[in-house]
């Protein structure tokens, strides 16, 4: 196995999720986010935590990772929050994958192919765009698209939802736009009663909701970043230790290499692509084998990055490559070829700096560095 890998604490997943569960009411469904490979964790592995941790549901983004968890053997709900084709539709029937519906269109493309399979009572859940500006019908909408559905013969109303645009930030802007979003959505769920029929689940908390939101639970909340240890932007854990909320989540993924390399340098030489970092000073530079291909990315050259070693960090210096980067170890020097070296996530493995304090410094969120770590980086999953 490489020495550039990512461990996957699923311990740790499992207990975030059981952290989150005090912030909801027991018989409140939870739907864990497993898409984008499970924010980069694994998608197969992380959903069979979740499940043995206690989730009811799971998420995915495309047919082809609802497939995915099928073809593991995973027999609970499964959710797909953005849109097929036409081409997929009878592959998510065909394995049972619940998709948002929001229009005659796609409900006709659905309800079609559960006739040519045979399907009945499919299960399916109406999305509302409260103001989010992406998918769902409108509040006004949503008792007609209902009836559709109810009518359609072959389709069943498991749920309805909505998602969040601003539930992340808790400026008085960002929680009166959450409200605005809540109220409509309460509107549109009436108007599925008043239409006489069932709305279902009815879910729209998605990370920053699920803790900050209690009255915005509802049937079912969705949590996604907090699962993987991650807090949802301003919802931070400095601000719901304030709110007397305190809330401890440890990150899931830990990257970790090894110093494949120390070379001395004399003062005034040039390091990497471009020439853009040349010593100031005799120093040796330790060369670690990751690079953008696996995800550690050119911008986050000489931004404030840094790559622990032996409980140390150490700069990055020059651009990083497709393969490799180098760090500035400093004149005296006691790092070895073949010492461990930890790019980001929990204390425990050595690291000293997280996701976070990376998306921080190259002006992103820890979502996207997580999800950024490729396929090449091979995953070993820890679960205690």
């Amino acid at each position: 196995m490489r020495v550039t890998r990512a461990l996957i604490h699923l311990d740790n997943l499992k207990e975030n999720i059981r952290q989150i569960r005090t912030f909801i009411q027991p018989e409140t469904k939870m739907c864990v986010a497993v898409k984008a490979d499970a924010y980069g964790h694994g998608a197969v592995q992380c959903a069979r935590a979740a499940l043995e941790a206690g989730a009811d549901f799971l998420s995915v983004a495309t047919c082809a990772e609802g497939i995915e968890l099928r073809n593991a053997g995973i027999k609970a709900h499964v959710l797909m929050l953005s849109l097929c084709s036409p081409d997929e539709v009878d592959d998510a029937v065909s394995a049972e994958i619940t998709p948002l519906v929001f229009d005659s269109e796609y409900i006709g493309l659905f309800s079609d192919s559960c006739r040519k399979q045979g399907k009945r009572n499919f299960a399916v859940h109406l999305a509302v765009d409260t103001g989010m500006g992406r998918i769902g019908c409108l509040p006004s909408e949503a008792g007609e698209i209902a009836s559709e559905i109810q009518n359609s013969g072959v389709l069943s109303l498991e749920g309805t939802a909505t998602h969040f645009a601003m539930s992340d930030c808790v400026s008085a802007a960002g929680k009166e736009y959450t409200a605005l979003q809540f109220r409509n959505f309460l509107q549109a769920i009436d108007s599925i009663k008043s239409a006489g029929i069932n709305p279902g689940i009815c879910h729209c908390a998605n990370s920053a909701a699920t803790l900050d939101c209690p009255q915005m639970h509802l049937g079912m909340v969705r949590p996604g970043i907090i699962v993987y240890g991650y807090y949802a932007d301003e919802v931070s854990r400095e601000y719901l230790a304030s709110a007397g909320k305190p809330l401890e989540l440890r990150p899931v993924m830990t990257v970790e290499s090894a110093v494949s390399a120390v070379r001395p340098f004399a003062s005034g030489k040039f390091v990497g692509y471009g020439c853009t970092w040349k010593s100031s000073s005799d120093t040796n530079i330790g060369v670690i084998p990751v690079g953008y291909a696996d995800g550690w990315f050119r911008r986050f050259s000489q931004c404030g990055v840094k790559i622990a070693v032996g409980g140390k960090n150490y700069p990055i210096c020059g651009r990083i490559c497709m393969d490799q980067c180098m760090i500035d170890l400093g004149n005296s020097c006691s790092v070895k070829r073949w010492d461990k070296a930890v790019l980001f996530g929990d204390s425990s493995d050595g690291a000293l700096q997280t996701a976070d304090d990376i998306a921080r410094l190259t002006g992103t969120i820890s979502y996207e560095i997580t999800c950024g770590i490729s396929k090449r980086v091979p995953r070993v999953f820890i679960d205690s």
